[in-house]
């Protein structure tokens, strides 16, 4: 099978294109055609080596896959040949899903929603996922409750607004002004530029100073010692991004805070719940670009560093099998 193979950490210049053995299904596991993959900053972070002590090289990366199962292997019980799944393969375990193939045990994958094409479910798994994980896992949001959600415009960003609004939560957004019509067509309420405006000061002005009640970081940097001076009493912070520096959470103490710190797990629980979700259509696809595998490094370069292409938003869809993609 063809495969996008890192033999050496850094640039996107490092990926090759290369024949490599098919894997076979083990115990428990299903062989899944890969018909489409996608894009996520967890892919350029595995790349670049910001994780190399938790990989073997050589390794294929890739954590979304959409596609058919060919083969089952002994003790399968919930799948068979030709049954169309998604699923984010484990992190930092086995192969990824810039192949031809790929080898999943059945605990983590799930029935791909029948109203969208394998490119559109290829988005869904990571990006959504953790989403999921952030507001109905962690937060466990409520009706009726506020949340203001960093990256609107994001890979994450949208699925969460979509959730969000699913719950029945009032939502705010960052983004740039650019994409303020486009996140309010998807449930959010109240849209501020950052960088224009405040977001602090807005938000204090558009709650009456009482603030929200869940913040959702998806962007890093200050954003977790800033957010204490946005939340609510006994608010909660729920960020997916690495903490780099060490940070001040003396506005949080203030506010009796819970901060949640995910790393996105596989299940297929989670994946059947956003199935329901994409098939009563209140989560729908963003694809905002799409690349054959053998551009694997030009997708990579798009969302890494945004050349030319500040406007981007969604999710960059790869296709794997071109002759199939629905």
């Amino acid at each position: 099978m063809k495969a996008a193979v890192l033999n050496e950490f850094g640039s996107v210049e490092k990926f090759e294109i290369l024949d490599v053995p098919t894997p076979k299904p083990g115990f428990g596991e299903v062989l899944v055609k890969v018909m489409a993959t996608s894009v996520n900053p967890l892919d350029y972070q595995v790349r670049r080596g910001d994780y190399r002590n938790e990989l073997q090289l050589p390794v294929i990366t890739g954590h979304d896959v959409s596609g058919v199962i060919v083969e089952t292997g002994t003790g399968v019980k919930n799948f068979k040949v030709g049954d169309e799944v998604y699923y984010t393969p484990e992190i930092f375990k086995g192969q990824g899903s810039y192949a031809e193939y790929h080898v999943a045990n059945e605990s983590i994958i799930g029935i791909k929603p029948k109203n969208v094409s394998h490119l559109e479910a290829a988005t869904f798994p990571l990006a959504a996922g953790t989403a999921w994980e952030m507001l109905y896992t962690r937060a466990q949001l409520k009706i009726n409750q506020t949340i203001l959600i960093h990256g609107g415009a994001g890979g994450v960003g949208i699925p969460t607004i979509q959730l969000a609004k699913a719950m029945g939560a009032t939502v705010f957004i960052t983004a740039r002004t650019v994409h303020h019509q486009m996140l309010k067509g998807f449930g959010a309420d109240y849209t501020i530029d950052y960088e224009t405006e405040n977001y602090i000061d807005e938000i204090l002005k558009l709650t009456d100073n009482q603030g929200v009640d869940v913040v959702i970081d998806t962007l890093g940097g200050n954003t977790l010692s800033d957010s204490g001076k946005v939340l609510s009493q006994m608010g909660q912070v729920v960020t997916l991004v690495d903490i780099e520096k060490p940070q001040n959470l003396i506005h949080a103490w203030g506010k009796n805070a819970t901060y949640h710190f995910v790393f996105t797990r596989q299940s297929r629980n989670k994946l059947d719940e956003l199935t329901k979700l994409i098939e009563s259509g209140k989560l729908k696809p963003v694809v905002g670009k799409v690349f054959p595998l053998s551009e694997i490094g030009n997708a990579h370069s798009l969302l890494e560093f945004r050349k030319g292409a500040e406007d981007f938003y969604g999710k960059i869809g790869i296709q794997v099998d071109t002759e199939n993609s629905h």
